[in-house]
């Protein structure tokens, strides 16, 4: 019996040293952050300062992987595939929640994904192009009740959350619209500048268009007006019970290492309190939104059943 403790204890001993020193070895080659949409748009620009933020505390690359579309799931849906050693990571935006509701998965995205760290969200608007005879939000209102399916607006894709709010706030309104969707921000800009859509709804990708003169915002979905477009009414003060600022984060395979998860917590914790990162971020009006590793796992397992009830509510949950 004595023996066989010494045993046990030799080789927790060694086990201990062996499980710091992996801690401290990681990483040893280069990371792959993969982010749900284009490049050249808020995420992509954003994510970008972030990572290259990242590389310098880790020591290693973080190079950034644009996988756009499926409603910005597709970097969850790769970590499922990814090997559980922290070198690959993904953005998890609030859509990976909605996923089990509306499409067959044969994952689940709070117990199959390591939940590392939550960045930032987004602050987000409608605009119509400046020379749009829709002047306000009562203008757009009223002329979507006049002319029942005929008043586009684009969105960054189906099922993400301009989509859904808007879709919330037709609801609200008994007001018909319609919806194009669009894999990111700089193919939504493209759109609506192009004349192809009469809105668009979308984080505040669309800020420097709407400097440039080209574009006005009818109203924003924070829970105040933003600095950048004071003018601007939320749709809370249009009597509209709605808040939406996205939070996103940083996700790993299921299984990864918990001193992995923690290194790369820390990097990135590191990264977000940098100066260039919270410069990018204001670029959108957008600010750093800080969980650790608990507190976001919390917060993914809380928002996938509010996601459920939403849409229920809008009778988008598929068929069982």
């Amino acid at each position: 019996m004595q023996r066989r403790h010494f045993v046990q204890l030799g080789a927790s001993a060694l086990a201990a040293p062996a499980f710091t020193a992996r801690a401290q070895a990681f990483p040893t080659k280069p990371i792959k952050l993969v982010i749900a949409f284009p490049a050249g748009g808020p995420t992509d620009i954003t994510m970008r300062a972030l990572a290259d933020n990242a590389s310098r505390v880790l020591g290693q690359p973080v190079i950034v992987d644009n996988k756009p579309g499926a409603g910005g799931t597709l970097p969850a849906q790769a970590l499922q595939t990814s090997a559980p050693d922290g070198y690959t990571v993904g953005q998890i935006p609030l859509g990976v929640f909605r996923l089990p509701y509306t499409t067959k998965i044969n994952w689940d995205p709070v117990k199959d994904i390591s939940y590392v760290i939550n960045v930032t969200g987004y602050a987000f608007g409608v605009v119509v192009p400046a020379d749009s005879p829709l002047k306000t939000w009562a203008d757009f209102v009223a002329y979507a009740k006049a002319n029942p399916g005929k008043l586009s607006y684009g969105s960054t894709g189906t099922l993400t959350s301009p989509h859904l709010t808007m879709e919330l706030v037709a609801q609200q309104l008994g007001i018909q619209l319609l919806h194009v969707p669009y894999k990111g921000s700089a193919d939504l800009m493209q759109g609506i500048l192009g004349g192809q859509l009469m809105a668009a709804t979308d984080s505040t990708g669309f800020a420097p268009q709407v400097e440039a003169g080209k574009l006005r915002v009818l109203n924003t979905w924070g829970a105040e007006r933003l600095a950048k477009f004071p003018d601007a009414p939320t749709l809370k003060e249009l009597g509209l019970n709605i808040v939406q600022n996205s939070p996103f984060g940083i996700g790993a395979p299921k299984g990864t290492p918990p001193d992995v998860v923690r290194r790369l917590h820390d990097a990135f914790k590191q990264a977000m309190d940098q100066e260039s990162y919270r410069t990018a971020l204001a670029r959108y009006d957008m600010v750093p939104i800080y969980m650790g590793t608990a507190e976001y796992q919390k917060f993914a397992q809380d928002t996938y059943a509010r996601e459920k009830a939403l849409i229920e509510k809008l009778g988008l949950a598929k068929a069982q």
